[in-house]
């Protein structure tokens, strides 16, 4: 395809998705603007998008060798102090090999990544590839920052450091390097250009595909944790741009939603948390022995791994206690239970003779 197009998802969906086409050799076809309510058929190009930086987590780390549900397990596993969502509902992207040296990783709420890739298909969009957009910018040669404005914000890149923070951090955040500004317009289209040609990071190779559940409750109750995981991010987002109106849209939204469908948890001193807590320990379809075929299954694809207790009741859902070599099997568990249309939550993890145990909760895929 010798057009390449890039689109950058703006902070709300209300506002206009600016975009450039390139020609194979990086010169400026077409600029222009997306809208929702104008979206219609869109030409067949390849389109990479830039989301807001200021959202995704950009890490540079010592990571184990290994396939790539193995490197991401240990990224989330390393990252996991560093995040202020649930791990479980984090998406984690690693960048390629590049040599020696700590490798570039990236973590972004599911929910938020969801939602950027539902908006771009309201444009009429699948993007090959998603990059935050520090990440969009080159690494300067030296100790200093490279910076350029998306919307508000300023992306910040420097040697193995990205960030996109609001114009009045970026000194703190600098902590003395020199700050070069990227103002030029054509300066950064053509920077631009070269980060859709090559994306440092794409957030889409952390996303595992999983089936959809048989039963349409589970859809429903699918769509209802979506809504739980993106309204605390929504909340955020939003204060973060003292958009207050938006803030409050977005919780009464989510609890007109839990009042819907569970009219109890809506009682509740914190009807969200209450209804994560039903949500997480819920029944998967199939039963029991549906989840028992599936767990077995699961664990004779880990070499060393063990399915030490498996139990079901009302108050605490189905959990089972796994053992394993090493940490980043469970993401190995995960994924073969993902497959089996079942997801997989980990409730406590512990070191204990050399090996590796772990209590989960076992759920429908949502």
């Amino acid at each position: 395809m010798s057009q390449t197009r890039i689109v950058i998802i703006p902070p709300a969906a209300s506002m206009p998705a600016n975009f450039l086409t390139f020609d194979a050799n990086g010169r400026v076809l077409q600029r222009g603007a997306l809208l929702l309510e104008d979206a219609a058929a869109t030409p067949d190009v390849r389109t990479v998008a830039v989301a807001p930086g200021a959202d995704v987590l950009v890490r540079w780390l010592d990571l184990p060798v290994g396939g790539a549900a193995q490197v991401r397990a240990a990224a989330r596993w390393t990252l996991k102090d560093d995040l202020a969502g649930d791990p479980e509902r984090t998406v984690v992207a690693v960048g390629p090999v590049t040599g020696e040296g700590p490798r570039l990783v990236a973590a972004v709420g599911a929910g938020l990544l969801e939602a950027w890739i539902d908006y771009l298909a309201g444009l009429g969009i699948t993007p090959v590839a998603i990059v935050p957009d520090c990440l969009a910018l080159p690494e300067p040669e030296g100790e200093g920052l490279n910076a350029a404005a998306f919307g508000a914000d300023i992306a910040l890149r420097g040697h193995r450091f990205a960030a996109t923070v609001q114009p009045d951090l970026v000194e703190a955040v600098a902590a003395g390097r020199a700050v070069v500004g990227i103002e030029d317009r054509e300066t950064l289209e053509r920077l631009l250009a070269a980060a859709a040609a090559a994306p440092a990071l794409d957030l889409l190779s952390g996303v595992e595909r999983r089936r959809e559940a048989a039963r349409g409750g589970w859809r429903l109750a699918a769509a209802l944790a979506a809504a739980l995981v993106f309204s605390p991010l929504i909340l955020t987002v939003a204060a973060g741009a003292r958009d207050q109106v938006a803030a409050d849209r977005a919780e009464r939204r989510t609890l007109a939603l839990i009042a819907e469908i569970m009219p109890d948890a809506a009682q509740a001193v914190d009807p969200v948390e209450e209804a994560r807590r039903r949500l997480a320990v819920a029944p998967p379809p199939g039963g029991l022995t549906t989840v028992a075929a599936a767990l077995f299954a699961a664990v004779e694809q880990v070499e060393g791994a063990e399915l030490d207790s498996l139990s079901a009741d009302p108050a605490n859902g189905v959990r089972a206690t796994v053992s394993y070599p090493a940490f980043s099997d469970l993401e190995t568990l995960r994924t073969a239970m993902a497959a089996a249309g079942l997801s997989m939550a980990d409730a406590s993890t512990v070191e204990d003779g050399g090996r590796v145990v772990s209590e989960v909760v076992i759920g429908g895929a949502a």
